[in-house]
């Protein structure tokens, strides 16, 4: 039987091995710390560039004035909510604003989904060709597109009607309300469908049963993301429907120009409620990845 003999280790080489570990802790440690520090300060800087101008407007709204270089405002008062409400201008804007973008959002779905289904379901000619093309609405300055359609609009009669002003805002719109459907109903497995239709199912019954249902929170999120981008659009909108018709976004220039800036306070306010409700009441899905995957049909 033989024995190894294991050569001893200098004190020296022993303190530098347990030196250099010590320094690999500590620059890991180091590492970390600024990781945290970096994470903090981003998340500071979002916190105040998203929540700033909300607690600006906030402050604007029911302060009497408030000047420079004052920390507080002037004093406190409710006179520009009750202006907002008692203007008959800014209350035709809010109910045009909310009346016109569910109607831009229902004839978007009708337009858009059975297309959408097209694109999830069938392989035809130039498919990939069309899908891309749907960004072309999106993809250039839009006052352009606008322009030129003013022209066509005034040779059909659409200047300052409701109906011009459903189209300019659908084309806001047919980007979201196509590629999200379109994931959606191609993630549906056609394995269930294949074994509904096998138990006796018609087609009509399969696709409201299965394949609807399991597109409906894609088709939920498009949704969502319609009706802000109408309800958000003010050049093509202020373009076809001024003077005749206004939205809150368009009224927007008027309160800009000719109001206190704590009327335009109030209503940027009342002007972001929908789209917080909206984003809230859709959360789930938009941060399980529906909005996501609708950019990523192939």
């Amino acid at each position: 039987m033989t024995t190894e003999r294991v050569a001893p280790v200098a004190p020296d080489e022993t303190r530098a091995r347990l030196g250099s570990g010590t320094v690999r802790r500590s620059d890991g440690r180091a590492g970390a710390v600024l990781g945290r520090v970096l994470i903090a300060v981003f998340v500071v800087f979002m916190v105040v560039f998203i929540l700033g101008p909300l607690l600006w407007l906030a402050v604007h709204a029911f302060a009497t004035t408030w000047t420079f270089p004052n920390l507080w405002p002037d004093g406190w008062t409710m006179r520009w909510w009750s202006t907002v409400f008692s203007d008959p201008a800014l209350g035709a804007a809010v109910q045009n604003s909310l009346v016109i973008s569910p109607i831009v959002v229902i004839c978007s779905a009708v337009i858009c989904l059975p297309a959408a289904y097209a694109f999830a379901r069938h392989d035809f000619f130039a498919r990939r060709t069309f899908l891309v093309g749907l960004f072309a609405t999106n993809a250039f300055p839009k006052m352009g597109l606008f322009a030129t359609l003013a022209s066509l609009f005034y040779a059909l009669n659409l200047m300052n009607t409701v109906v011009g002003i459903v189209i300019v805002q659908i084309l806001g719109t047919i980007v979201f309300m196509t590629w999200i459907p379109a994931a959606a109903f191609a993630g549906v497995p056609r394995s269930l469908e294949e074994a509904a239709r096998d138990a006796g199912a018609s087609k009509l019954r399969v696709f409201f049963t299965i394949t609807l249902r399991m597109a409906l929170p894609g088709i939920l999120v498009a949704a969502v993301m319609s009706f802000l981008a109408a309800f958000d659009e003010a050049q093509g909108t202020y373009l076809v429907g001024a003077p005749q018709y206004f939205t809150m976004p368009t009224e927007m220039y008027t309160l800009v120009l000719n109001y206190p800036k704590q009327v335009a306070a109030v209503f940027s306010i009342l002007l972001s409620i929908p789209s917080v409700v909206l984003m809230l009441a859709a959360r789930k899905h938009i941060m399980g990845g529906q909005l996501a995957e609708g950019f990523q049909i192939r």
